[in-house]
């Protein structure tokens, strides 16, 4: 009887150990390693806030979300939202539809879903090494820096999934870069998605309304508009709405130096209702005392001063104010503070099997590959359909 073959997984997040299950379901020998003392610390962090898993619109919509050289949206033709909804429910957590469309487990926690999955993966076979960081290779061999020292290993195949460069301190480091560069690999620049902004706020801003919230506004840059969330920081804007603008603001600040935001902060009126209700103030009062009667925040009139000093006196012009008020970002948040980042092992480096043209046997999966999306339940799901395309690759491969 043929010896069971095996595979190295280097990276114990969403996209490492899809591909561990789908290679210890084909009845594989598989070995998970991990730099951090314990696995899916990203994951983990993903679900403090409520583990968005991913998201029910139409898949055609769904699908557009995605940038970048690799191909995510024929890995998520071969593992649809649907299918990792039930991934889900068979490990015990049944999943619901949000307001916003967005896919969450009904404990609305990342850690229950990981205990029962890395029992899961026990159950198949699969075993695990934490505290190894990833060296290399010495000839043929993988080696690794343990805490006794530099071990290696020779497996029949080898899956690397260490994540981008977003939050370090969760093992997402990007250091796999340079041993990759140095095999001929070719890589687009590491870049930040799904982050915050500076803008250079007058002190009054930043210091008095850091922290602060504005909700239920639009947000707009080029032809795309979000409605939601964006929170204040002494520095710049960051939060949900800005997130899924921030990779055109990101190329236009990269472009030319800035990227001017324009904000609606009432976008249930139309200019003319918001004109009517500013009219009917009585004579004498404040421009602010005007503006809170409408609704409006201390923060959002503080931005609006910023932006549009003096003030307009007439309700017309006002009115146009509250509805498009331009904001210009100059700089972008550092790479350790974003969510997720942009490029990684760009495609030409890779065949259909989404293993590396310059070593074979070893394939790439999750936020190492060039793709950048949305919060929203898009980006764990990319990492769970590219941990299982390139699973799919490696069986592929040996046939």
């Amino acid at each position: 009887m043929a010896q069971p073959k095996s595979c190295a997984i280097v990276g114990g997040g969403p996209a490492g150990l899809m591909a561990a299950e789908t290679l210890a379901d084909a009845g594989w020998n598989v070995t998970v390693y991990d730099q951090m003392p314990s696995f899916g610390r990203k994951f983990l962090m993903a679900g403090i806030g409520g583990l968005n898993l991913t998201h029910s619109e139409a898949l055609s919509e769904f699908k557009g979300r995605y940038r970048g050289s690799v191909e995510l949206p024929t890995m998520i033709d071969a593992f649809l939202p649907e299918v990792l909804r039930e991934w889900c429910e068979a490990l015990g957590e049944e999943t619901f539809v949000g307001s916003s469309g967005r896919v969450f487990p009904r404990s609305f926690k990342a850690s229950p879903l990981l205990r029962a999955w890395l029992s899961r993966l026990a159950e198949k076979g699969v075993s695990t090494r934490t505290r190894h960081r990833w060296l290399g290779w010495r000839g043929d061999a993988l080696a690794f820096d343990t805490p006794e020292g530099e071990a290696s290993t020779t497996p029949d195949a080898v899956l690397l999934a260490m994540g981008g460069a977003s939050w370090p301190r969760l093992g997402s480091d990007g250091k796999w870069q340079e041993i990759l560069g140095a095999e001929g690999v070719a890589l687009s620049p590491l870049r930040p998605t799904n982050c915050g902004f500076t803008i250079g706020w007058q002190k009054h801003v930043g210091s008095k309304f850091a922290g602060t919230p504005l909700k239920s506004l639009s947000f707009s840059f080029g032809n795309e508009t979000v409605l939601g969330e964006a929170v204040i920081t002494e520095t710049g804007i960051e939060g949900g709405a800005i997130y899924a603008l921030s990779a055109p603001l990101r190329d236009e600040i990269e472009r030319v130096g800035e990227a001017v935001l324009t904000i609606d902060f009432k976008p249930a009126l139309d200019g003319s209702e918001i004109e009517n209700r500013l009219n009917r103030n009585r004579a004498g009062d404040s421009l602010s005392n005007r503006l809170r009667k409408l609704g409006l925040s201390r923060a959002a009139i503080a931005i609006m001063r910023e932006s549009h000093h003096p003030l307009p006196e007439s309700a017309g012009q006002l009115a146009a104010v509250v509805k498009a008020t331009n904001v210009s970002l100059r700089g972008i948040y550092p790479i350790e503070r974003a969510i997720s980042t942009a490029g990684g092992v760009s495609s030409v480096s890779l065949d259909g099997n989404l293993m590396l043209k310059a070593r074979p046997s070893v394939f790439v999966a999750g936020e190492m590959l060039d793709w950048e999306a949305p919060t929203g339940g898009y980006l764990l799901q990319g990492c769970f359909a590219s941990g299982h395309r390139a699973a799919r690759g490696v069986l592929d491969y040996f046939g």
